[in-house]
This record gives structure tokens, sequence and C-alpha cells, in this order.
């Protein structure tokens, strides 16, 4: 959520920079601007009301100890009808905070400079690629069929218990996927990560927290009888450990990494680009989290990108990274890149990790503060990345590393999975 004081005082830049995400910015911001003037307005006549109540207060007391009971029954009056008005102030003023803050969630966060412009993904832009694509049998296969023949996971089986995106692993597959799951926890734990098992369902408020709410309400499941959601991310009850925390300074940085199953409720389509796990309604993640002083948040964001390239370094994956343009930002982000492996056998690029600095923008909602070396109290800056995101990764191993024989297991998941091949 952005701060009210910059949104007075950088009207204009602000409204400018969220052009970026092909927003009509300047009627949201002024309807912000509009009822944080009427709440302060409102703030102030109660403010008045009440100290007039209190003046008037003592004045009675004074007249009752001289004697001037009439005086004080005249003044009696008065302060109950000032009652009455503190009463009704009290309530305009938290219609008029509720308002406001309804008006502050639809606003998404302002665009780091180097965002570049754009509508869609296809304006994205492409900073870093690295690794030398394979030049597959004829006859390579696509890893839905992958799996299928080598028995790995079982798609129709899934939608038998559940529904379409909530796949079975089997033997092998299921092997494969826990130890990219033990793989990625260690390096993120040798990276000085602190691991964390966070519960999988969340309440209203870490959601409203981190930004899912009330922007992506309909892409999450909801419990309506007890108001609680399954997780889209690890990144959400992660962050939300520290909601309403004041921070010492001393105690940046503060690192998290968590393993969680994720949920998410996206809209259906049809054809390659989603088939087998290409999009799924439930899948596994390694995330990782930062709590960071501002001043040293995007050199944070860089050490998280290098992380997560040194991870699909030691998978032997080609892989690329982008630079989100502003129509293709997440809400609550900042600057994101995406990292994307090549499927050679779907022929496409697969996204796989998204690294992004939130600035202050969740610690705002999460009242997330630090004491600065002056004492005063200052919003924390947050970052997440995806480290990794196992069904597209788990696609690309199967597609790239396939022969015409089986498949080759990467040399560095061997001794967690304990086999180096699928046959």
């Amino acid at each position: 959520m952005l701060q009210l004081q910059n949104l007075r005082e950088d009207r204009e830049d602000i409204i400018q920079a969220l052009g970026k995400r092909n927003l009509e910015a300047e009627t949201m911001v002024d309807e912000v601007l509009s009822l944080d003037e009427k709440r302060r307005s409102i703030q102030a006549e109660l403010d008045n009301t009440l100290a007039e109540a209190n003046t008037l207060s003592k004045e009675i007391g004074n007249l009752f100890k001289s004697g001037k009971a009439d005086e004080a029954q005249v003044l009696k009056a008065k302060t109950g009808t000032l009652k009455e008005s503190s009463k009704t102030l009290t309530e305009a003023l938290n219609e008029a905070g509720k308002a406001l803050e309804e008006a502050l969630y639809v606003i998404p966060n302002v665009p780091h400079p180097s965002v570049p412009k754009g509508s869609t993904e296809d304006d994205n832009e492409e900073i870093y690629n690295e690794g030398e694509i394979p030049q597959l049998f004829e006859g390579a296969l696509p890893h839905w069929e992958l799996a299928k023949k080598y028995n790995l996971i079982d798609f129709e089986l899934g939608s038998k218990i559940t529904g379409a995106g909530f796949p079975v692993y089997k033997g092998k597959g299921a092997k494969l996927q826990r130890a990219l799951i033990a793989y990625f926890l260690d390096k993120n734990t040798e990276a000085e990560y602190t691991e964390v098992q966070p519960p999988l369902l969340i309440n209203e408020a870490s959601g409203y927290g981190t930004g899912q709410l009330p922007d992506k309400e309909g892409q999450m499941y909801h419990i309506g009888e007890d108001n609680l959601f399954l997780i889209p991310t690890a990144e959400v009850p992660i962050t939300n450990l520290h909601r309403g925390d004041l921070i010492l300074e001393k105690d940046f940085p503060i690192t998290y990494t968590g393993y969680t199953p994720c949920f998410r409720r996206e809209a259906g389509s049809y054809g390659a680009h989603v088939r087998g796990l290409n999009r799924l309604h439930q899948f596994d993640k390694v995330e990782i989290v930062r709590i960071e002083h501002p001043d040293n948040s995007y050199q944070a964001l860089d050490q998280m990108v290098e992380h997560v390239k040194v991870i699909l370094q030691e998978l032997k994956l080609p892989y690329r990274i982008l630079r989100l343009c502003g129509g293709d930002l997440g809400f609550t982000a900042a600057l994101t890149f995406d990292f994307e492996v090549f499927s050679t056998a779907q022929d496409r690029w697969l996204e796989i990790s998204s690294v992004s600095n939130f600035e202050t923008y969740q610690a705002n909602r999460l009242k997330l503060r630090f004491k600065n070396k002056e004492g005063k109290s200052q919003l924390a800056h947050t970052l997440n990345g995806s480290a990794l995101a196992l069904p597209r990764v788990l696609a690309g191993i199967l597609e790239n590393y396939q022969d015409e024989q089986g498949i080759q297991i990467p040399e560095v998941l061997v001794p967690y999975c304990g086999f180096d091949r699928i046959d």
C-alpha cells in the first residue's frame, strides 16, 4: 500500500510512474487524496469538539464547587450535545478511514525507474541468457508424454481424485520431486536463509498484509465457514511472520526459506501451453523471503538473482532472465526479474521463478517497521523469490535430459534421489 505522505508530496511523479502500468492513475490518486482530506477534516472537527467538551467539564466542576449549580446545569446540557456530536463524528471518521483504506488498496505499487514500459509479456526485457539448448533426437516427447511413458506422474488419476490441475506423482517421479525440494532447501540454507515450515492456511489479515487481498481474491481457494484461505505461495505466511513488528536495525537482514504446496484457482484454458505441469491448481514451491533495510534492498535483490542463477547453473538447464515491463509487473512489486527455462521438447520458455522487491508496499500494509539510528520508526523493505517453483523445473529436466533410452538425472540431484537415470 502506498504511503499517504508520499501521495501528498509526490502526486505528479507517482501518477507518471504508475503510467508504466498502463493505468489512468490520476483519478485513483486524486480519490485517495480527496478521501484523506475529508478524513482529516472530520478528525480536526472531532478533536475540537472533544477539546471543548473537556474544557466545559472542568468549568462545570468549578461552578458546582462555587455553588453555581444553575450555571453548571446549563453547561452540562451543552456537553451532552457535544457528546452526541462527537459520537456522530467518530462514526463518520471510521467510515471515512475505511473508505480511504479501500481506495488505497486498489492502487498498485509504483514501478522502479528501471522498469521498462510495455503492455504484455512480449514487452519484457531480456537481460541475461545462459546455457546451451540441447539438440534432442527425432521423436523427443513433451513432459506429459514422458510422465505417462515412465509412470512418473498420473494426471488422469489426479483428475479422478480432485479435478484437473492436481497431479499424482508416482515412483521415481515422486522421488525426483522430493529430491528437488531437498536440494533447493539445502542451497537456500547454505546461503544463510533460515528454514521455516509455515501454515498452509492464512487469515484475511495475512492476505491483505502481502497484497493478495483484495487484488487476487478470485484466484485463492476460500474456506467460507472459517474465513481462511489456502496459500497461493509461501511468501504470504512467511512474510506475515513479522506483521505488526518493530524490528531493530541490527537485526537486518532477516532471511527465510520455506517449502510449501501452493494452491491457485487460475482460470483454465486449453492447449499445449497449459498441458501437464505447465499450469496447475496445486503445486510445490520453495520460497526465499527477505526483510531488509531500505538502503540495502536492491543490493539484496541482486544477491537473490545471483542465488537463483547458481541453482540453475548446477542443474545445467538453459535459462534466461527477464526484467518485467510495467504491464506485466505484479500488483505489489516495484521491480521483478523472471527466470525462464527453455523447454526443448515444447520449443518454448517456461517461467520457473520470479524475484521481486516490494520496497515499502507490503510493509505499509503489514505495519512492519524498524527503529533507525535516530530512534524513529521507519518502514522496512520486503523481497521474495521462488527458489524454485517445481512443476516447470521438473518439466524442463524431463524434456531436456531425455535420450532415446530414457531420462538422465542432473548430476547434482543424484545424491538426493538415489538414481541417475529413469528407464
